[in-house]
């Protein structure tokens, strides 16, 4: 469904009614295109504290990749990794404060950070006081600006990260707060389709979201099984013929679901979408077992099962890829659905526990995405007021798109994202809920 408001603030009298009543002013959003698929603009690289990293020649290779000489930045990078006590935060503010009002709409504001060092507290009260910098910055910029914090220790293992942050891809993700550690070094890759000669699999991808993340994958290259409820064959091959993949008609709840994947897949599989989900949303007090069950297992225990089955099969290549679906719902809760919060934030347990043995065993990185409100056909159908209330409670004050998540996904399925491992991202505009 349109966003009418949306669309009404970008008139004449949109603009003067909003500004006099003072209602939100979303500003649309600059997402990726291949006639566009870059920022309009150069970039800022500033520095605070006394930096160890070499980013030159990472920010060529990354975003709009030139100096800025225009005065008004598409992206700005503060590398903010030197910051190691109260008064460094002087020099973050410094370097900031004259320019975040230049930031050219639908701009970028990455922060560099680094860990926390748990032998001194100076220097993570310090780092720890950036995230709150970032959240709160992300909540003022407006005209579509995000504002993300990445921590790293090594440059080179955050480009693709950088890449996808000063991007129009990751258009809806703000407020997050990434890490980034030292990676093995990628197989080599097409830059352009990053994903050729790699086999993904999205299940729950007939429609919405997962149709995205399908297309998107096979938009970089993927050759992609379209997996979904035997129900939904027939939009599954109608996916899998559009995008030169195959479909796979299977319950993934079925107790042998990850052996019949695996016996599908007698090549192996390099990227794993756990993307299928279920609502049946009521009030505990009124919810039977019958509501319960369901939810639980299609959105987590299918997820743990399938998982276990398939690097116990060695079905997933080194190198390899698990990204799963959670929901801001796991982390902030929403009423009248205690079962699908749970089922979300069990796929965040999930992801942390398992994210360092699947990499150290397996050779394989672990990672969700957390939607917020995506204009679906499932809100499309949400009476008008909570589905206007869900659109503007973030800082973009608008929803997302399901392209915005099939992006996210993308980034952490490509091969030099080995970097990043056992992270929550969320797809939400930087939700005003659980932010």
């Amino acid at each position: 469904m349109a966003d009418r408001y949306l669309s009404f603030t970008g008139t004449a009298p949109g603009r003067f009614l909003t500004r006099r009543l003072g209602l939100p002013r979303p500003a649309p959003l600059r997402r990726w295109s291949p006639e566009r698929p870059d920022l309009d603009g150069g970039l800022l690289h500033l520095t605070a504290g006394k930096s160890d990293l070499d980013l030159a020649p990472v920010l060529a290779r990354t975003g709009p990749g030139t100096d800025d000489t225009t005065g008004h930045p598409a992206a700005v990078v503060l590398d903010a990794t030197g910051i190691r006590d109260v008064e460094g935060l002087a020099e973050v503010h410094a370097a900031l404060h004259p320019v975040v009002r230049s930031v050219a709409t639908s701009g970028r504001i990455v922060l560099l950070g680094a860990p926390l060092d748990p032998a001194d507290h100076h220097q993570a009260a310090a780092q720890q006081a950036l995230e709150g910098f970032a959240r709160s910055l992300g909540k003022e910029t407006g005209r579509g600006i995000t504002v993300n914090l990445v921590r790293l220790t090594d440059a080179p293992a955050a480009e693709s990260t950088l890449r996808f942050l000063l991007s129009p891809r990751s258009a809806y993700v703000s407020g997050q707060t990434i890490g980034v550690d030292a990676p093995d070094t990628p197989a080599p890759y097409d830059v352009d389709r990053p994903l050729s000669g790699r086999t993904a699999l999205v299940t729950g991808a007939a429609r919405g979201i997962g149709e995205a993340v399908a297309e998107t994958l096979a938009r970089d290259g993927a050759k992609v099984v379209v997996l979904d409820v035997p129900g939904a064959e027939a939009d599954a091959r109608r996916v899998a013929e559009r995008l030169g993949g195959t479909a796979l008609p299977l319950d993934i709840t079925a107790a042998d679901a990850g052996a019949r994947i695996a016996g599908a897949l007698p090549d192996g599989l390099d990227v794993l979408v756990h993307n299928a989900g279920i609502t049946r949303d009521r009030r505990l007090a009124n919810m039977p077992a019958e509501r319960w069950i369901p939810v639980l297992e299609v959105n987590l225990a299918s997820v743990l099962r399938t998982t276990d089955a398939l690097l116990a099969a060695g079905a997933l290549k080194r190198g390899g890829r698990i990204v799963a679906t959670a929901s801001i719902a796991g982390i902030a809760g929403n009423a009248g659905q205690t079962n699908y919060g749970a089922s979300k934030a069990g796929i965040a347990g999930l992801v942390r526990a398992l994210a360092p043995h699947a990499r150290s065993e397996h050779g394989v990185t672990v990672n969700a995405v957390a939607p917020g409100f995506i204009e679906t056909r499932m809100t499309a159908a949400v009476p008008l007021f909570i589905r206007e209330a869900g659109r503007r409670m973030n800082s973009l004050a608008q929803g997302g798109l399901p392209a915005d998540v099939a992006e996210t996904t993308a980034w952490l399925a490509h091969p030099a994202s080995g970097a990043v491992n056992g992270q929550v991202v969320r797809v939400c505009g930087q939700s005003l809920l659980g932010a």
